[in-house]
């Protein structure tokens, strides 16, 4: 790679409207002490602030998770290098879990097994806190940091009241801004739940020793097809779209479609299954470029798609992954289905099948912003 500046990453991702906003380039610049590039609006990319303090080093350009500068570095560290061949990444075994903690199967997603884990490590000092993603709104999440029980739960209660926020003039976004987060934690030991764009621009971090990349003690993925970005147009036409109100959205899943739980006027509530294909319109833009589904770079990837109800998919994927599931699996907090290797085989092509559908959006995406 030859030298590359801020500016590139202007011209190669934030013209062509395909940057993440992870807020990678902006937390570890090294000219960061002078405000080099910072948000100067929210929901949108970064920019030049003090352009004349830009040192040129490429940090910026490594670290960011669409310009894949750093692929063959990691994929010798990942043993993993094309998706099209192995479109899920590495896999030893794919599990099917749940929580044995009612509380994190009461109010997690999927099984509550990623809140489970966290939670096991911050019992046993592994690690002093994780950031996480806390839900505001059904199409709303903001990163925070938690370090024990009752902020794991509050931050993924699925009793969602918007009705305040419907009021404001603002974006929402279920992408969470994880990254800039690490940089008020840096003397602690972290977890991190992300998601494969987040995750790839840990991984860069720390290919490349980046402070505080050196705390992270453990990278939990979720599966990721898409994020979505709502304006107040939009959320109106969303509405319209699929006959709901966003007040009575109580929860969100995404398995083979996004599932929609929605409250209804007799106290009850139902369920609506969105094909993704009819979503295009909601998406964030920088998504159509991801190819990742399973979050190949993380040591535990985790997702719904695959699992029965209230079970979550879990793939330990590094050797530090492994480890710690098996840790956990052995001291009980979580429990496994038994699954025999056809149930497996099913699982894998299932969720092989999602991964190639992003990859091809993704192959699609890059030929029309070429042309």
């Amino acid at each position: 790679m030859g030298q590359k500046s801020f500016q590139d990453l202007i011209n190669e991702v934030h013209e062509k409207g395909i940057c993440q906003e992870c807020g990678g380039c902006v937390s570890f610049c090294t000219s960061v002490d002078y405000d080099v590039i910072g948000f100067k609006k929210p929901d949108t990319p970064p920019e030049y602030i003090n352009e004349d303090q830009c040192l040129e080093c490429g940090i910026c350009y490594y670290l960011c998770p669409q310009t894949r500068a750093a692929d063959e570095e990691l994929g010798k560290s990942f043993n993993f290098s094309d998706f099209l061949l192995n479109p899920i990444g590495p896999v030893e075994k794919i599990h099917s879990c749940q929580a044995t903690d009612k509380d994190f199967i009461e109010h997690g997603t999927d099984g509550g097994v990623v809140n489970s884990i966290i939670n096991y490590l911050i019992e046993k000092k592994i690690v002093d806190g994780a950031i996480v993603a806390k839900i505001k709104g059904p199409f709303s999440r903001e990163a925070m940091f938690t370090d024990n029980k009752d902020g794991l739960i509050n931050g993924s209660g699925t009793k969602l009241d918007v009705s305040s926020q419907l009021e404001e003039l603002q974006k929402f976004s279920t992408y969470t801004q994880s990254i800039p987060e690490l940089n008020h934690y840096k003397f602690k030991k972290l977890a991190i739940v992300g998601t494969p764009c987040q995750i790839y621009t840990i991984r860069c971090m720390q290919e490349l020793g980046v402070t505080p990349s050196e705390n992270i003690e453990i990278c939990l993925g979720l599966f990721c097809y898409e994020n979505f970005l709502f304006d107040q147009i939009q959320i109106q036409r969303f509405e319209k779209d699929f006959n709901l109100k966003f007040k009575n959205i109580k929860k969100l899943n995404i398995k083979e479609d996004l599932i929609i739980t929605l409250k209804d006027d007799g106290n009850g509530e139902r369920t609506m299954r969105i094909p993704f294909s009819h979503l295009g319109g909601y998406m964030r833009p920088a998504c159509n470029v991801c190819n990742d589904f399973t979050n190949v770079y993380s040591d535990i990837s985790f997702g719904g798609l695959g699992s029965p109800n209230k079970y979550t998919t879990v793939i330990p994927r590094t050797e530090r992954g492994k480890e710690i599931f098996k840790k956990v699996l052995f001291d009980g907090k979580i429990k496994c289905l038994e699954l025999d290797d056809e149930k497996r085989a099913q699982m894998t092509q299932l969720i092989s099948q999602i991964s190639h559908a992003k990859i091809k959006r993704s192959i699609d995406f890059l030929k029309k912003l070429k042309k």
